[in-house]
């Protein structure tokens, strides 16, 4: 289950001027995944971590997998080479938190392709990134440094045709990063559906 999670260290708001918020080291976690093997975001160093906050009952995840928004973008990424993990913070008997069978079942019937689904039932790394909503989006990158945290896009709607004309923040962050240049956001407001704690 989990190790030890420090306290994840937030990103720190620059002076006036719009400066950009600077990239904060990642908490460490330890998770089990869906299929029972263990997860420790430590040994990801050296490659981009996407954590997804995920509840398929929510509405607003349903959008983005409903779409195949997600999935697309699970594909696109891990074949780069990105880890993409799930994350369920769901407790035990609220709504998105399933058996692991089922939750395998459900990633198959979706096409979902992230590298693993992680069971956080206890909520403590939900609660050590400051995961508020489904879906919720964090980038890290290979040095360790959360580069990115809050929504998926700009489209804080539950309507599957927003989901083309949306600036996705999580690739504008890669791609930035990637480049060499400075993620921009680098933190929005996260929208969806409360993370069932």
């Amino acid at each position: 289950m989990i190790r030890s999670i420090p306290l994840l260290v937030l990103l720190v708001c620059c002076v006036a001027g719009g400066e950009m918020a600077r990239a904060a080291p990642a908490a460490d976690f330890t998770l089990i995944d869906s299929y029972g093997e263990e997860h420790r975001l430590g040994d990801y160093r050296g490659r981009y971590v996407v954590l997804e906050w995920l509840n398929h009952d929510c509405p607003f995840v349903r959008k983005h997998y409903d779409s195949g928004n997600m999935q697309a973008l699970q594909k696109r990424f891990t074949a780069d080479g990105v880890i993409w993990l799930s994350v369920v913070s769901s407790a035990p008997g609220k709504q998105g938190n399933f058996p692991p069978q089922e939750m395998n079942h459900r990633t198959s019937a979706k096409g979902a392709a992230p590298t693993a689904v992680l069971r956080d039932e206890s909520g403590a790394v939900g609660r050590a990134y400051g995961a508020r909503t489904t879906p919720q989006m964090y980038l890290i990158d290979p040095a360790g440094e959360l580069i990115y945290q809050g929504a998926i896009d700009d489209a804080p709607t539950t309507l599957q045709e927003d989901v083309p004309g949306a600036t996705n923040y999580v690739v504008a962050a890669l791609e930035a990063s990637v480049a060499g240049n400075p993620v921009d956001p680098a933190r929005t407001q996260p929208y969806g559906c409360s993370v069932k704690y």
